[in-house]
């Protein structure tokens, strides 16, 4: 399947310009692109939003089972994207069918037992706990100090972490998800983290998302219990992280927040919502497999072949984007938590967006007159395909005090 101008998914250009980028690819590949992965490995890319629609609504033809791929004999041990891209992996990620109606039921249904009100109170008390570290400075990177450190707070205590283990949990999930050579240390973390808190649940269950999950009478292993853990925490954490420093850039560097960024609630959600169209988090998701041959975008997709989800891609697609100037308001049509039956659980997404909603809205009511500390165009992104977001947000603001 590999084509000579296949583009490698990798380089600077996801971290500078990816929309320039993804325009580029489009105008030169059309809807469905092919790309090569670490070490050469072919791929497609679906940049469409029709063709990622027909992707992820059809499950049989476009399958989760990573058992399909026809890579398998030529990727390594020690592939540095086998975190993201498992074989036989016993998580919700590659379970189809009916098991994974019922997989996706348990989570769902543990997510949605978690009480709203708690659960801000939480990100309330964590999000001041982060500001009251920095406030007295007038200064402040939101990314390091704050956005990277709150949502896996907020997780950790709702899963049944102690406080304690956040800080850990944050370090192996940026070193999984940024796919690099520590990327395999992360996931091994991460997952006897989740392991000794499933042990400890099934002997003594609480009143948390785990214990809930472990209750489920579906019969699923406590293996698979700890990676649908791991599955949820890597979903929730980085994703919202970026969610909360892609929205506070928007809303320090955009002419159109400007007036309502010192009291304008509504305009919160008019940013965070505005980021999932434009500057999505999740920016390239892995992915589908097809069941057969077939053709999608006028490409001829062999069996086996790996279709990489491109949300940001698709969620600009000029075909759909007939004019990307103006702003979104209230149109949630984005592919930014997915699609189809392996798309974000309802429940989920409404955790990330109170985590998100509430660290921001946090920031905005302590620190009032805050700014940018440097121009805008300095700010860098992490040099990655998948997920997009700040390396840093350096602000200043008028010291106060703690409290």
């Amino acid at each position: 399947m590999t084509t000579p101008d296949a583009v490698p998914l990798s380089g600077p250009r996801f971290q500078t310009e990816p929309a320039r980028l993804y325009r580029e690819m489009r105008r030169d590949h059309g809807s469905v692109v092919p790309v090569l992965l670490d070490g050469d490995i072919p791929a497609w890319l679906v940049l469409g939003y029709r063709e990622l629609h027909q992707v992820t609504g059809d499950p049989v033809l476009f399958s989760r089972d990573s058992d399909l791929w026809n890579q398998w004999d030529n990727i390594p041990a020690d592939w540095p994207l086998l975190p993201m891209i498992g074989r036989k992996q016993p998580s919700i990620l590659y379970t189809v069918g009916e098991r994974h109606r019922q997989r996706a039921a348990m989570v769902s249904n543990a997510l949605e037992a978690v009480d709203p009100f708690e659960m801000r109170g939480h990100a309330e008390r964590f999000a001041d706990e982060l500001i009251d570290a920095l406030c007295a400075a007038g200064e402040a990177d939101l990314i390091a100090q704050y956005a990277m450190l709150l949502p896996v707070r907020v997780l950790a205590r709702l899963y049944g972490f102690s406080d304690e283990e956040g800080p850990g949990l944050v370090t192996a999930l940026n070193d999984m998800i940024d796919g690099r050579e520590r990327a395999l240390a992360g996931q091994a973390h991460l997952a006897g983290s989740m392991a000794r808190l499933v042990a400890d649940r099934r002997k003594e269950p609480a009143d948390d998302v785990v214990s809930r999950m472990l209750a489920d009478d579906s019969g699923f292993s406590d293996e698979e219990i700890v990676q649908d853990l791991m599955v949820m925490m890597a979903a929730g954490h980085q994703p919202t992280a970026d969610w909360i420093g892609n929205s506070l850039r928007l809303m320090l560097t955009d002419d159109r927040f400007a007036a309502s960024l010192f009291g304008g609630r509504n305009s919160v959600a008019e940013a965070m919502n505005e980021v999932l169209w434009e500057d999505t988090p999740t920016q390239n998701v892995a992915g589908r497999w097809a069941a057969r041959d077939t053709r999608l975008g006028g490409r001829a997709v062999r069996a086996g072949d790996l279709l990489l989800l491109g949300l940001q891609g698709a969620n600009s697609d000029p075909q759909v984007r007939t004019d990307a100037s103006e702003l979104t308001g209230g149109n949630n049509a984005h592919f930014s938590f997915g699609h189809g039956e392996h798309r974000c659980p309802f429940p989920a997404q409404e955790v990330a967006e109170v985590i998100a909603r509430t660290g921001i809205e946090v920031v905005l009511d302590r620190l009032p007159d805050i700014d940018l500390a440097v121009p805008a165009e300095s700010l860098t992104r992490r040099p990655s395909p998948w997920l997009r977001g700040l390396t840093r947000l350096p602000v200043r603001f008028s010291p106060v005090p703690a409290g």
